[in-house]
């Protein structure tokens, strides 16, 4: 599973990070989490409002930081 986090560095970015990493821990998958700060990539995925969260490529929230539960029900 590849989960990227879509920001350049701002505190709801940097939350968001912290919330997936969490999550990741918490669900016992196995995630690789890579951290997107180069704007024209952000904008590759569509997404104009950080943070923005990406699991296997697909969107799946943009603009706000989700909680730890969220995120482990994203993971599925």
């Amino acid at each position: 599973m590849k989960i990227d986090i879509l920001g350049t560095g701002c505190a709801k970015c940097r939350a968001l990070e912290e919330n997936v990493k969490k999550a990741v821990a918490q669900s016992g998958k196995f995630a690789q989490v890579e951290k997107v700060e180069d704007i024209t990539k952000i904008m590759e995925y569509g997404v104009m409002s950080t943070p923005g969260l990406v699991i296997d490529g697909k969107v799946v929230s943009v603009g706000k930081v989700l909680s730890v539960d969220e995120i482990v029900k994203l993971l599925g």
